[in-house]
């Protein structure tokens, strides 16, 4: 082969090289924290800034007080660099459990005697689990305390993407950074369906062991907290807060036999039905409130 031809050769491959640096995705870069304290994740490795969270004040959360000190503490001490759980709360629909991870958010980073860095909130798809390792990664070396949320957590027959979830959590060689925590809502308590446990216990060869493995997730998590159906009294409790709130004026009696009558309508007492009635209530008095 002469010069000309290795001459050829040389500028071809160059060609085809620098062609393939074109097709390559740039390099991933570590997600910015500073430009807000709340985020959705994007997978593979992108972080959207939320700059107006919608969530309601801790005080008008009734009916799940002792959910709230437990949660509320334990944020506290991730957010001051000491040990802590992750947790799973569970249960009733409507009760609350997104609105209190939002709002103890709020209130930690709201503390009068906080002077650390402030805790960030990154909110993870159910559909993007799979990319939790691949996010932790990336977050382990950022100086910031973070707890990452994922609402409505779930799985379904045939489902494998808890296995990323279980080893991100405590799981693998790495384990979980020291500075996430992880908290997720649902409305199972082992997040997945019992259908589903039962037809490993039946089918498998050690239905015992089946079953372990795929209650096992949830022992994941150090904290559970189960929410349950309010009482017609924290029902009201509820609304009066909200109307106290947002300075609706309606007489005392009225209000409390519509709200009734709105629950009945619904066939459910819960925190997200007080809100839904006070929202139709401030539309027919003809007053604003906030939504965020």
């Amino acid at each position: 082969m002469d010069g000309a031809e290795i001459e050829r050769l040389e500028g071809l491959l160059e060609r085809i090289a620098t062609s393939l640096e074109r097709l390559a995705p740039p390099p991933r870069t570590a997600p910015d924290l500073t430009v807000a304290d709340c985020f959705v994740f994007e997978p593979p490795a992108r972080l959207l800034p939320v700059l107006r969270v919608n969530r309601v004040e801790i005080s008008l959360l009734k009916g799940i007080d002792r959910s709230r000190d437990i949660l509320s503490d334990n944020t506290a001490r991730f957010a001051a660099g000491l040990p802590a759980n992750n947790a799973l709360l569970w249960g009733a629909r409507g009760m609350g459990k997104s609105s209190l991870v939002k709002a103890v958010h709020a209130e930690v980073n709201a503390a009068p005697t906080r002077s650390a860095l402030p805790l960030k909130l990154i909110e993870i798809h159910r559909e993007d689990i799979e990319a939790l390792p691949v996010l932790m990664s990336f977050l382990k070396a950022s100086p910031f305390r973070i707890v990452l949320f994922c609402d409505d957590l779930s799985f379904d027959a045939g489902d494998a993407s808890y296995k990323s979830l279980k080893a991100a959590l405590d799981g693998g060689v790495e384990g979980r950074p020291d500075n996430v925590l992880f908290y997720a809502t649902s409305n199972r308590r082992h997040l997945l369906p019992r259908d589903m446990i039962e037809n490993e216990s039946s089918t498998a060869i050690n239905p015992a062991e089946a079953v372990e493995e795929k209650v096992s997730l949830s022992d994941r998590f150090g904290l559970w907290l189960g929410f349950h159906k309010c009482s017609q009294d924290d029902y009201l409790a509820m609304i009066d807060g909200y109307v106290e709130t947002y300075g609706l004026t309606v007489d005392a009696e009225l209000l409390r036999r519509d709200a009734l009558e709105w629950a009945t309508t619904r066939g459910s007492r819960s925190g997200r039905v007080a809100f839904q009635f006070v929202q139709d209530l401030a539309g027919r008095l003809g007053t604003a409130i906030p939504t965020a």
